[in-house]
């Protein structure tokens, strides 16, 4: 069996459960742009980055950055808090860190959105880092978040396993030359 020394995590959909607020907040922005969502299956737009959904109904890049704007204003007031982990994601972090990894988050969510979410959650202590996505486009994929959490010292020489659950995941990981595995309940 192969060995590891860090572990990066996926959050959403992975150590906790946010699909109640995402989609409450993808729905209220829509509504606000004047977007109708009805048999529109939202729960597609979980995982991948803001822009990348948001460019699938506007294509002025000025409404894509409104929606994103409007999304981010409203997530974090309500829809960060209608999230919870999932149960044992705390014991198991702590199983591993009692082991010796190194843990990451490599999430879609920006560092600053993320960090109070895994903070709240009791979750944040565990991480030797918190990757996340910047608020402007320079780190906007799974790919770019992970190219920068790799590039951290603490995991130079390491041999590294991304955990998540969505096609963004794994492909990130594959571009990162990463080898990942998927949950299945996120």
């Amino acid at each position: 069996m192969l060995h590891y020394d860090a572990i990066l995590f996926d959050v959403d959909g992975t150590l906790i459960d946010s699909a109640p607020g995402i989609l409450h907040t993808l729905e209220e922005v829509f509504q606000k742009m004047g977007v109708d969502v009805t048999g529109v299956n939202l729960r597609r737009y979980l995982g991948p980055p803001l822009r990348k959904s948001f460019g699938e109904h506007f294509t002025d890049p000025a409404l894509i950055e409104k929606a994103t704007d409007l999304y981010r204003d409203s997530y974090a007031v309500k829809g960060s808090h209608e999230c919870a982990a999932y149960p044992g994601a705390a014991e198991m972090l702590q199983r591993l860190k009692d082991a010796g990894f190194v843990l990451c988050t490599a999430t879609s969510k920006p560092t600053q959105v993320v960090t109070p979410i895994l903070e709240e959650k009791g979750l944040a202590g565990y991480f030797d880092f918190i990757g996340g996505a910047s608020e402007d486009k320079s780190v906007d994929t799974k790919t770019a978040v992970m190219r920068m959490v790799l590039d951290r010292p603490e995991l130079q020489g390491a041999r590294v396993l991304m955990v998540g659950d969505r096609k963004d995941d794994m492909q990130g990981a594959a571009d990162c030359g990463v080898p990942a595995v998927a949950v299945m309940y996120g």
